[in-house]
């Protein structure tokens, strides 16, 4: 999901369920993921509170009076005064309507008629013999309909009462993840410190292992406007190959299954156009720019971590900080921010403002319906080298020198049909130790196909293959080049020996709105970016249970 990986933050509670079947991603329906759809109060953006009674139909913007049935409804607007329009103003006059949308629509004008008999002298003439014998037929024909109907709002009315008595809080909605995967991978040997071609370590592989992880979010309205979000993690297990320290599957979170706050910030709607969310945990990329790939979820979409977004979107790991959304155009925002994460050692620079620093900006862009462009900056200042991706080369010194990057990147969704997108991303960092000479590249890509409703409504099957951060070039003072240092300990310049490619495939089964099971595998060539280790195979099964 977008946020819930091996070690990067947790988004709210909307990101569970992926979004592949919900209509086109284009921005002027896309809501922020600052302030999202899953708000308490959805009538804060969408203004979704019934229109009054109308008065004249003149009040229904898409009612002329060429149209056949202008008279009618003329009559019954200011006659009757029984006829109500949606919240735009629009009356929808060519939709389609049931049996029992008219029942109730002719249940409304009833109600009038008989308060204007009830108030009307003898002699008035408000109804005439003619309306009332129409009344009377129609009462007879859509008898059972009005039983049906106000049996309908009884039953509701009881579960409303219910409901209301058992809420968990009035201002307060909760929501909840458990996460169980059942995973093993292949024996393997491989190449490993120091890399000198021969292939002297082994990863038995595990038969099984499990990994569970449990996470709870709380959506607290403070104002029509302003929520506050925190989440919280409980979690266990990890699979690690020893060939590929540098991968990690997209719910592996270990908290030794103690509670761990992973949210608490406040998110404010300051206009229908811009949102700003400020706090002191989950302000990161991950929960303030919008992604362009509709099925990212460690929950219900692929499998790995490396396959959820490009990982220049999960530089330094935020903790802290501020970010905005400003959609500026109809099918064009940018989202914002600066966070910082202090890793806990005395040694090292710590702080809002001293610490891992991190600064990023992205433009998205829907240029139609079916296509969903981003483009994104990052500044980051780490201080011990590690770029806090966890996928990859993330860590780019070799002594832990504190590290200046610039990453640079780009992601592509284009849905050809509804039940079938392609996508890529691409990215590139250099970075360099601040006051000293030379540099360390890195590029990574990933490419994919999603099958949405495959099979079946609400299914997926998803194939992603990609790079993870290589590290292609490293000028920085010697012993303080990863390639090279890992070859000989000697960290002398060079890029990595090899290329590793990571294969995905994965299929979704949706067995109740509220139940997922994911079985799938992965491919991992190269290892480590090390020619000369064996490829680690690695069987998933994902199960989700939201709540």
């Amino acid at each position: 999901m977008a946020g819930l990986n091996g070690g990067s933050q947790i988004a709210s509670a909307q990101d569970y369920t992926s979004t592949e079947t919900q209509p086109s991603l284009s921005l002027d329906n896309q809501d922020s993921s600052i302030f999202p759809a899953a708000s308490i109060d959805q009538g804060v953006i969408e203004n979704t509170e019934p229109m009054a009674q109308v008065t004249s139909v003149s009040q229904l913007n898409d009612v002329q009076p060429s149209d056949w049935a202008f008279t009618a409804l003329q009559s019954l607007v200011e006659r009757y005064n029984c006829i109500a329009g949606y919240p735009n103003n629009s009356f929808r006059g060519d939709r389609a309507v049931s049996r029992y949308e008219f029942a109730a629509g002719m249940n409304a004008c009833l109600d009038k008629i008989n308060q204007i008999l009830a108030v009307a002298a003898p002699s008035a003439e408000l109804v005439t013999r003619a309306d009332l014998d129409t009344i009377q037929r129609l009462q007879s024909e859509f008898s059972s309909e009005l039983a049906t109907l106000r049996g309908r709002v009884d039953s509701l009315e009881a579960r409303t009462a219910a409901l209301e008595a058992n809420q968990f809080s009035t201002t307060t909605k909760l929501n909840g993840l458990l996460i169980v995967g059942v995973q093993g991978r292949s024996s393997n040997r491989g190449d490993v410190n120091p890399r000198d071609g021969v292939k002297d370590s082994d990863d038995n592989g595990t038969n099984f292992n499990v990994i569970n992880f449990s996470y709870l979010s709380l959506t607290t309205q403070l104002t029509p406007r302003s929520y506050l979000f925190t989440g919280l993690v409980a979690a266990d297990g990890t699979t690690k190959p020893k060939l590929s320290n540098d991968f990690a599957l997209s719910y592996e979170y270990p908290t030794d299954n103690k509670l761990t706050v992973t949210d608490l910030n406040y998110r404010w709607l300051v206009t229908d156009k811009l949102a700003v969310m400020v706090g002191t945990e989950g302000v990161n990329m991950t929960n303030a720019f919008r992604g362009p790939v509709r099925v990212e979820s460690a929950a219900t979409g692929p499998l790995s971590w490396l396959a959820q977004r490009n990982p220049i979107l999960d530089i330094g790991f935020g903790h802290g900080g501020i970010a905005v959304d400003w959609q500026f155009a109809k099918r064009a925002s940018v989202q914002a921010l600066y966070t910082s994460y202090t890793p806990g050692n005395p040694s090292q620079r710590n702080g809002l403002f001293d610490g891992t620093t991190t600064t990023a900006v992205q433009l998205l862009l829907t240029p139609t319906d079916t296509v969903d462009l981003s483009l994104y900056y990052v500044n980051n200042y780490a201080s011990n080298g590690c770029l806090l991706t966890f996928v990859g080369d993330e860590c780019l010194t070799a002594t832990n020198a504190p590290l200046q990057t610039n990453a640079y990147g780009g992601t592509l969704s284009w849905q050809i049909s509804p039940r079938f997108t392609v996508g890529a991303w691409g990215g590139y960092t250099t970075s360099s130790i601040p006051g000293r000479s030379g540099s360390v590249e890195t590029t990574n890509y990933m490419v994919f196909l999603n099958f949405p409703d495959l099979f079946a409504q609400g299914n997926l099957g998803g194939i992603y293959v990609g790079q993870p951060p290589k590290i292609t070039s490293s000028t920085l003072p010697v012993g303080n080049n990863v390639p090279d240092f890992e070859n000989t300990g000697l960290g002398r310049a060079g890029g990595q020996p090899g290329t590793t490619t990571q294969i995905e495939a994965f299929y979704r089964f949706r067995m109740t709105d509220n139940i997922y099971i994911t079985p799938g595998i992965i491919h991992i060539l190269e290892p480590g970016h090390t020619p000369d280790s064996d490829p680690v195979t690695i069987g998933i099964l994902r199960s989700t249970f939201l709540f």
